[in-house]
């Protein structure tokens, strides 16, 4: 046995001698190191190494539902839904490089949502023009529906140039307090710009800018099907005989050019901006007659202008966090700058803000004389002021208001009248059209009536943990006429298509000089 016993082992110990000797002939594959995330401190707290290289990432974003009521006086068209909902959505992603030149940052941001109910929560249409928002189509969701995408966000940064898609360099209180957005002020959160800062020490820069001009535009006022404009091509015996039209939509040409100049210190923040805005449009639709006399060429482009002063003072001694916002600026030619329809927005000429309101504000740009065809600009003005307290840690509250009108030439009103006249109600007719100067009709018609809007608001917010919110807004919006009275739409729907009735006495349509709402708003949102 005992012999057996090393026989055997013998012959084990001469196959692991083998086998090891084959094995020292065949190559070794070792494992892939492991590579761990590791945090990146250097640009604050969630940033982390990406793998293989030395460039910081954070990724955050965002979670919002809100609800909101507000009533409707009327049930015609889109109208009649007081209440509606919506569920939004937010991602960001910041990525750093610390260079020889300083920190190369990109950062992007991607916002969705699905809205539903009224106007001024459930779908926008300024968002749905400009190709952010999808509208449903069914008989029951038209116009009450919407689906949102939005690249909010996609910018670099680099010694001192910010170029891509990002918040206007002329933006500065920009809704800051508020979770609806409801007072007027400049807030353009999302345009395509090129711009240099220069940091100028002790709080100061300056910044020049180059952005995207469809993003500020409002429409050129048309009482033709909403693009066109009449003008005056061709004079018999000095009386205006021969009628054109001029294209009204404007084309991209120059860039608007912004400038602002900021301070921020531990009080707080001060900011001025300017802006140009070009106005251009296109050319008359058709030439004048053999006999006459051309009276216009073409449309000489304007260039619109605008100004802001703003001023944010923290007053730790009321309590910490709290602050104080005062704004106000002032355009020519160029409302959206002002943010005098920050809330209906500027992409159509008259849009709504109040559900089945009694008349429709205008906010155009400018006019185009129909016997000159040269444009006439608008101006506008707002002013908020906005306060945050915080009660204590976990509650806080704002308090905002605002203050606005826009203005239009004596002068662009009574041309648009005398076309009015000359051309007849069958081709200038609805709502846009201003009637012939010295009649009852002229005197009731809204379009390009001199008028403002006052809004005041407060909120509640809770925030039980850190970057959770639950909070409710109310706010009070009142548009009204600067002077006289206008046909109350809501009461005498069909008065627009009874000129001669209201003229000769035969229909008097009932009239208002303003209109006013209340709204309330409830949202949670998490931020992460």
């Amino acid at each position: 046995m005992k012999l057996l016993k090393s026989s055997l082992l013998g012959s084990a110990a001469a196959f692991a001698a083998i086998g090891a000797a084959q094995a020292a002939d065949l190559p070794i594959k070792k494992a892939a190191p492991i590579e761990y995330v590791r945090v990146c401190s250097a640009f604050g707290a969630g940033f982390f190494y990406i793998p293989g290289t030395d460039t910081c990432l954070r990724i955050s974003g965002r979670a919002r539902f809100e609800g909101g009521y507000m009533a409707s006086y009327s049930r015609q068209g889109s109208n009649g839904d007081t209440s509606g909902y919506q569920g939004r959505m937010r991602i960001n992603m910041d990525a750093r490089t610390q260079t020889a030149y300083g920190t190369l940052r990109a950062f992007v941001r991607l916002d969705a949502g699905s809205r539903t109910g009224y106007s001024g929560i459930g779908q926008s249409g300024t968002q749905q023009r400009i190709g952010q928002a999808y509208a449903s189509t069914g008989v029951d969701q038209v116009g009450r529906d919407q689906q949102y995408m939005n690249v909010d966000k996609a910018f670099i940064q680099f010694a001192g140039l910010t170029a891509g898609r990002a918040s206007s360099f002329f933006d500065f209180y920009a809704h800051d307090f508020e979770i609806t957005g409801s007072t007027l002020g400049s807030d353009n959160a999302s345009t395509n710009l090129l711009a240099y800062t220069a940091v100028l020490g002790n709080g100061v820069s300056a910044t020049l800018s180059v952005e995207d001009p469809v993003f500020r535009r409002t429409p050129i006022f048309a009482p033709y099907a909403s693009t066109v404009s009449p003008v005056f091509v061709g004079y018999t015996r000095g009386a205006p005989t021969v009628l054109s039209t001029i294209d009204t939509v404007q084309r991209e040409r120059l860039p608007d050019f912004v400038g602002a100049l900021r301070l921020d210190q531990a009080w707080g923040s001060a900011q001025i901006s300017a802006a140009t805005h070009e106005l251009n449009v296109g050319n008359i639709a058709t030439n004048p007659v053999a006999g006459t006399n051309v009276n216009i060429a073409h449309t000489n482009s304007v260039q619109a202008w605008a100004v802001q002063g703003g001023l944010k003072v923290n007053t730790p001694f009321v309590a910490p966090g709290d602050a104080l916002y005062l704004q106000g600026a002032y355009s020519d030619g160029a409302q959206l700058y002002t943010g005098y329809s920050a809330y209906s927005g500027s992409y159509a000429q008259n849009p709504a803000t109040i559900q089945g309101q009694k008349f429709n504000q205008f906010f155009s740009d400018a006019t185009i004389n129909p016997f000159t065809g040269q444009l006439q600009t608008s101006q506008s003005f707002t002013a908020v002021a906005s306060y945050l307290h915080y009660w204590s840690p976990e509650w806080r509250s704002a308090l905002f208001g605002s203050y606005g009108e826009q203005s239009f030439s004596r002068a662009a009103r009574l041309a648009q009248g005398a076309a009015y006249g000359l051309a007849g109600s069958s081709l200038i007719s609805g709502p846009n059209a201003v009637g012939v100067p010295g009649t009852r009709f002229y005197q009731l018609s809204q379009a390009l009536r001199d008028n403002y809007q006052f809004v005041a608001g407060a909120s509640l917010i809770w925030s039980p943990v850190k970057d959770l919110d639950i909070g409710v807004e109310g706010y009070y919006t009142q548009i009204g006429l600067k002077s006289g009275r206008v046909i109350d739409q809501d009461k005498s729907p069909t008065a627009y298509n009874n000129v001669a009735g209201i003229n000769n006495g035969t229909f008097v349509p009932r009239t208002a000089t303003q209109d006013s709402i209340s709204q309330v708003r409830f949202r949670v949102q998490r931020d992460f």
